[in-house]
């Protein structure tokens, strides 16, 4: 019976996640080609023109109220001359963590409360099935489709940098190595996976869907802000810790060559996991030991 579930539920997701998978690859197409005319066209002119070092084109631009673009790139290490560093910034934008995180939260939501809320959990628990193959037919989904995510982004970042020359480029600014870039897939499939393990909690023990996915995406986005508001005012930094977003960094794993040695990189990938199994442990224990209501 799990075959068959698992069968479903995926049948049930195909349109949205190649819709969500068209618009990732999409993106970083995008990303490449905006890349493209910083890093090659509009650096190259400012230095021309006004004589202007790379180091004051960042002072100039990053001080202030530049302070918050700095803190979305990624911090002061990203050098906007290098192809590759801007490249990466396109899995930590806003409107990547937007896209995942809504896939994420969307799919969950109405893995349990959905079903209860459309009244069609029990048909589905009076097959031959345990409300435990429940839970462990989403696990098994989401280790399914989200590196398909994955390797969407990965393949709109090759097919990006390959469109505007920068696989193979002679100039070392500009050349990009698209496999570099597959160690932060890594982070980014815990991301998703922590994001999706806690909506999942929330569905176990939700009744209508509404309700979950507006709760969810309201601790989503708190989590961001106060992540995001961290990076740019001291009394706030203390709390980054407690947010999802705090973890998610794929950027050092995609541009160091040497970032497996770093601790820090293998906690915040240990942290996310484990967030993302304790919720789906959570989701197993309260879906197990709930009643459910009977249907409207």
């Amino acid at each position: 019976m799990m075959p068959v579930l698992v069968t479903k539920l995926l049948r049930d997701v195909r349109t949205g996640l190649i819709l969500v998978c068209i618009l990732l690859a999409a993106f970083q197409v995008l990303w490449a080609r905006v890349t493209q005319r910083i890093s090659g066209h509009i650096l190259d002119s400012l230095q021309q023109l006004g004589g202007l070092s790379i180091e004051d084109i960042r002072t100039t631009v990053f001080q202030g109220p530049g302070q918050i673009i700095q803190a979305i790139m990624g911090g002061e290490g990203i050098r906007i001359d290098h192809a590759a560093d801007m490249l990466s910034i396109s899995y930590v934008h806003p409107l990547t963590i937007f896209i995942l995180s809504t896939w994420a939260i969307g799919r969950a939501s109405g893995a349990i409360a959905g079903e209860i809320d459309r009244g069609t959990m029990e048909l589905l628990l009076a097959q031959p099935i345990r409300r435990s193959q429940v839970v462990l037919a989403h696990l098994l989904v989401d280790l399914w489709t989200i590196p398909v995510l994955c390797l969407s982004m990965w393949g709109g970042t090759f097919l990006g940098a390959y469109l505007v020359g920068f696989i193979g480029n002679p100039r070392a600014t500009l050349a990009v190595n698209p496999w570099a870039f597959g160690p932060g897939l890594l982070n980014v499939f815990l991301l998703v996976f922590a994001v999706s393990g806690l909506t999942m909690w929330l569905s176990s023990a939700g009744r209508f869907r509404w309700r979950v996915l507006g709760l969810a995406v309201i601790l989503g986005l708190l989590q961001f802000l106060v992540n995001l508001i961290g990076q740019l005012w001291d009394p706030a930094k203390p709390f980054r810790p407690f947010t999802v977003f705090y973890y998610y960094q794929p950027q050092p794993m995609m541009l160091e060559t040497s970032w497996y040695q770093h601790g820090d990189v293998w906690l915040r990938l240990g942290v996310l996991a484990a967030v993302g199994t304790i919720g789906y442990g959570m989701a197993l224990w309260t879906f197990c030991k709930r009643d459910l209501p009977a249907p409207l």
